[in-house]
């Protein structure tokens, strides 16, 4: 059987018949002749290919015999330094930084802030309470005396089910994108309607995980003096949120609302937040972008991650403060009917009375969303729907200044790698 190889293969290339060196080395071997024993090499080193190994032209790859390190032979004309130990590369090194900035700005934004959320829920349903806590230093007040009285774990109360919904309305909103042509996310170039089948998508995740929410909700505020430590377990908000959902279990009290009636607000808070902080966060880079002296370098993680965050950071913030009065109308409904009781968030602020109860019950008789807004108004005032406002923004202000440590920090070990 003849050979496939071509006459002019020697091992080393392809060389046409025209080359010079052609058959100057290597006799041709014809099919039926004897084979001649060949005592040459067919191959000793790989060819040299333009822009592997860092090549210049001219350049050839180093032999196995030439002295590495030697200034001016072959090792060191094709560039090969020793590596210095010790030292990351500048790549590793802006993942490790953008890494660890987010996971500062994720563990304190679902950690570290738990506390002011279960204190901020607490007031905002608490309707008989005396002080609103509409300044940061009455609410973290407050906040350490029930610490104090009840141990840590009453601030860190139902953490676990805020994971669970935020991993339900995750997952909701990816089904949803998947079966339907609702977009998850937005290209550059949006339309009206692309932007419409996005906040619709929005609206209807939350929908999706209104009564795992409610469920939240009541393991966030509901004190742990009441609080049956055997028979709760991480799962209780998912088996609670579909015993609501289902309509089964134990009986609530007749002034439970139906979900059907907070559809629509829900919704509408999901979407408003969503445009509202989405929009903040596009104007905040828009605005740091077109002011900066000098343009932006993508390889320094000050550049690359804090900007970002910082425009998240302030779009969330805006998004809470303008719609903090239809998140307390929604709490109120969502927890009325449900027999909790919660901590008396009046403690020694207001007024100092010894004989004032540890814990207080939630009796709410809400007709729907209207007469709930119509209510507060009425009877507690227009301050009425900011209870707690004093935990939000301490809660935002301890996120920032966790990022503001954050990029010092960061600063200071960029100045420190470039120094040495």
């Amino acid at each position: 059987m003849a050979s496939r190889r071509p006459d002019s293969f020697d091992g080393l290339g392809y060389r046409g018949r025209d080359d010079p060196l052609y058959g100057a080395s290597y006799p041709v071997r014809s099919a039926g002749g004897p084979a001649e024993q060949q005592h040459h090499h067919w191959v000793s080193t790989p060819p040299d290919i333009p822009g592997s190994r860092n090549l210049h032209h001219g350049e050839r790859t180093p032999q196995h015999d030439d002295p590495l390190g030697e200034r001016g032979g072959p090792a060191g004309a094709a560039g090969w330094d020793a590596p210095q130990p010790g030292v990351p590369p500048a790549e590793q090194l802006n993942r490790f930084a953008g890494f660890g900035i987010g996971l500062v700005s994720l563990f304190t934004e679902n950690v570290l802030a738990h506390p002011c959320i279960v204190f901020r829920r607490q007031c905002q349903v608490n309707y008989h309470a005396r002080c609103y806590h509409l300044t940061p230093f009455s609410a973290v007040a407050v906040m350490y005396s029930i610490t104090k009285a009840q141990g840590l774990k009453a601030l860190w109360k139902g953490m676990g089910s805020t994971f669970i919904v935020h991993g339900i309305t995750l997952g909701a909103e990816g089904v949803i994108s998947e079966f339907t042509p609702l977009p998850r996310e937005l290209p550059h170039s949006w339309s009206w309607k692309q932007l419409a089948g996005h906040l619709l998508l929005k609206g209807l995740t939350a929908v999706v995980a209104l009564p795992f929410y409610c469920a939240s909700l009541i393991e966030t505020v509901q004190s742990e003096i009441v609080r049956d430590e055997s028979a709760s377990g991480l799962l209780d908000c998912v088996r609670e949120g579909l015993t609501r959902l289902l309509g089964v279990g134990a009986p609530h009290s007749h002034r439970l609302l139906p979900l059907g009636a907070l559809l629509l607000p829900v919704a509408l808070h999901a979407i408003l937040r969503y445009a509202v902080a989405a929009s903040v966060q596009r104007a905040a880079l828009w605005f740091h972008q077109r002011g900066g002296k000098q343009r932006a370098n993508p390889s320094n993680p000050l550049d690359a991650y804090f900007p970002e965050l910082a425009a998240a950071w302030a779009g969330s913030l805006v998004a809470d403060v303008l719609l903090f009065p239809l998140e307390t109308a929604l709490h109120r409904l969502g927890l009325q009917g449900t027999r909790t009781i919660i901590d008396a968030t009046d403690g020694v602020v207001a007024g100092g009375n010894v004989g004032s109860p540890l814990v207080l019950p939630v009796n709410t008789q809400y007709d729907g969303f209207r007469d709930c807004l119509n209510a507060i108004r009425r009877k507690e005032g227009a301050a009425g729907f900011y209870r707690g406002f004093g935990a939000l923004t301490t809660q935002y202000a301890l996120h920032g200044a966790l990022l503001a440590a954050a990029r010092t920090l960061l600063r200071l070990l960029l100045l420190e790698g470039g120094a040495s």
